[in-house]
């Protein structure tokens, strides 16, 4: 019986085994969405339960299941997203009370890479969600067309449309990050593992 077929049937080895192998693509997908380690993490737990849940609809045949949990993962990340937004909503109606300096802001302040990362969120920010998603499978997750439609459930000449324009609209911006720079061939662009 294959891989896909005991997860299907609720062999929680199998399923465990699948997260052993896949975690760490997951949160690394997670972390360049964010930008935050924590909701990160929330993020990647999340998609396990979700896949779990799901884990009737998975298809008997194929290859990896990596393509099906990061498509999971991008749905949760915009659940987590919309959620916090409402949340921060709620905290804006609320009356404020008597600010206190909190030092920690000065510390980061000062730390190069945070502001980098700040400005790329900021350029990434402004393509169009449809946009963001491609670009986060296919770049920071070096999935390849074919593996980015099949997450996303869209056909593979959208994928490439979606990430060209992403890319264009990235070196306008004048911050392209320096994922954006690699070369991508005829099966997608290249992978690179993220430590």
């Amino acid at each position: 019986m294959s891989t896909r077929a005991r997860i299907r049937a609720g062999d929680q080895e199998a399923f465990a085994r699948l997260f052993d192998d896949d975690a760490k693509a997951v949160y690394n997908h997670a972390f360049r969405l964010t930008g935050n380690w924590s909701t990160a993490e929330d993020v990647m737990a999340l998609t396990f339960l979700e896949a779990w849940r799901l884990r009737a609809r998975i298809d008997p045949e194929g290859g990896s299941l990596r393509p099906w949990l990061l498509g999971i993962a991008t749905n949760v990340h915009r659940n987590v997203r919309r959620a916090a937004r409402r949340h921060d909503d709620a905290l804006a109606r609320m009356p404020r009370g008597e600010t206190v300096p909190d030092f920690a802001d000065e510390v980061v302040g000062r730390i190069d890479d945070t502001e980098r990362l700040a400005a790329v969120r900021a350029a990434y920010g402004r393509l169009r969600r449809q946009e963001q998603d491609v670009f986060a499978l296919c770049v920071w997750s070096g999935l390849d067309y074919a593996q980015a439609a099949e997450a996303l459930g869209i056909p593979v000449g959208t994928v490439r449309s979606r990430l060209s324009r992403a890319r264009r609209k990235l070196a306008d911006a004048g911050e392209p990050p320096p994922e954006s720079r690699q070369v991508v061939g005829d099966r997608g662009p290249a992978k690179e593992e993220i430590r």
